[in-house]
This record gives C-alpha cells, sequence and structure tokens, in this order.
C-alpha cells in the first residue's frame, strides 16, 4: 500500500494516472478471466482512491472521487448496475494522465 505521505506529493493529475494503472491491470486480468486478480488490482486501485479521497488538497472534488468510489465498487461486485465498464473507468482516468503529459 502507498505511504500518504508520499501519495500527498503527487498532483491529481499523478495520482489518478496511477489509479488509471490499477484499473488497467483489472481489465486486462477480467479479460483473460482471471477475476481473483481482477479483484485484487481494484483493491489496489480502492486503496489509492481512499487516499485521494483524504487528500485535503481535494476536499472540493470529494462528490465526483465517491461517485467514481461507487462506479468502481460496482465492477468489484461484478452487479454492473450503473453499466460503467472497467474500459470506461480507465479512460476516465487516463483523461487525467493526459492533461499531465500537456502540462509537462
Amino acid at each position: 500500500m502507498m505511504d500518504s505521505s508520499r501519495w500527498s506529493k503527487f498532483s491529481l493529475y499523478e495520482q489518478m494516472g496511477h489509479i488509471a494503472s490499477e484499473v488497467s491491470r483489472a481489465r486486462v486480468w477480467r479479460g483473460r478471466g482471471d477475476e481473483a486478480a481482477c479483484n485484487k488490482s481494484i483493491e489496489r486501485a480502492f486503496d489509492l482512491v481512499d487516499l485521494t479521497m483524504a487528500d485535503k488538497r481535494w476536499q472540493g472534488r470529494l462528490k465526483e472521487t465517491c461517485r467514481f468510489r461507487e462506479l468502481l465498487a460496482d465492477q468489484y461486485a461484478a452487479t454492473n448496475t450503473y453499466q460503467v465498464s472497467l474500459i470506461d473507468l480507465e479512460r476516465y482516468c487516463m483523461d487525467f494522465a493526459l492533461a499531465l503529459r500537456k502540462t509537462k
């Protein structure tokens, strides 16, 4: 698990990029039919999302971050209640990573 003091040194774009990596891993594992590995990646993504939610700098974004976590939980439970796929969640996170790339 990532240390919260280290996590808080990342920009929001960097944090979301790391979350995207875990969601991407989950998508790949699910595509290979390995739900156990998929769920472990989603659990790591939960840990990172929780660290982002605890980061005082993003308190104004909690509603959006909580909603993302809820959609991730729907994938973890494999209920598909919201009809949002891991690919959709990955794309959402990757938009932050792409924005980061444009700023550098």
